[in-house]
């Protein structure tokens, strides 16, 4: 994907600089005291040194998911492994990409699966596309385990300290949250199964959406029926299902 100079720029982390981050209230105190910690300095003094490197950060705004999802509104976790690492494509929201993007293959077979699953129709092209924010703002939190990468090098940042703030959202939800449901999909997200106490929270696992492991063994993603399980657990709630009504992504 070719993009102009500004555009690149646009989609790039520019600063290390969480003060510019926005989060939705209810996360605020925990993401403060993780980048008041020594592993949130060691992160933000390493991303620091990759950008004075001139390595292309990517997404602009790691802690999107937060932004469009509160705490309070959770009712089901999407859980990937790090951001997509080509230009234009990250955005801050795991799996998703802006309206207009081509859609990555990985979220291809996401909406495969939800139309195999649900019987409901791929999503229209250009718009929406590929964006995932309206999920996220009928409270889908579309998390990634790490929430920067570098351009084309996929998990060059996955020991660099996000996983301390990223196991401690998972522990938060578990802990105080809803009652949830938590996809976990591929062996980095199952790696998180532990964090979630499964007598309050319906927990699903498979293999990750892309391509190269979404027919595989043992829990093929293609085929799991992740979406329909998540809706039927859902709906036998007392509360609301997600976005007080069967909405994203459930329609």
């Amino acid at each position: 994907m070719t993009l102009f100079p500004e555009a690149l720029a646009a989609s790039q982390l520019q600063v290390a600089d969480p003060a510019r981050w926005l989060v939705a209230p209810g996360w605020r105190p925990m993401v403060d005291a993780f980048f008041g910690s020594p592993d949130g300095a060691r992160l933000l003094a390493y991303l620091g040194q990759r950008l004075a490197a001139g390595a292309v950060v990517f997404p602009p705004q790691p802690l999107r998911a937060l932004e469009l999802t509160a705490p309070e509104a959770v009712r089901l976790v999407i859980l990937g492994q790090d951001p997509y690492h080509g230009r234009g494509q990250a955005e801050g929201l795991a799996f998703s990409v802006a309206p207009g993007v081509p859609l990555p293959p990985s979220l291809r077979n996401i909406f495969k699966e939800r139309q195999r699953s649900l019987g409901l129709s791929m999503p229209v092209f250009p718009a929406p596309g590929g964006s995932l924010s309206a999920w996220a703002q009928s409270g889908v939190l579309l998390l990634n385990t790490c929430l920067t990468v570098e351009e084309g090098r996929p998990n060059c940042h996955r020991d660099q300290g996000w996983q301390v703030l990223t196991d401690q959202i998972l522990q938060k939800i578990s802990r105080d949250g809803r009652r949830t449901v938590f996809m976990l999909w591929g062996t980095q997200a199952q790696a998180k199964r532990g964090l979630i106490d499964e007598t309050r929270h319906l927990v699903l696992s498979a293999n990750h959406p892309s391509p190269l492991s979404a027919l595989r063994p043992p829990v093929p993603f293609l085929g799991c029926g992740h979406f329909s399980q998540a809706k039927k657990w859902l709906l036998g709630l007392d509360s609301a299902p997600v976005g007080g009504r069967l909405g994203s992504p459930f329609r």
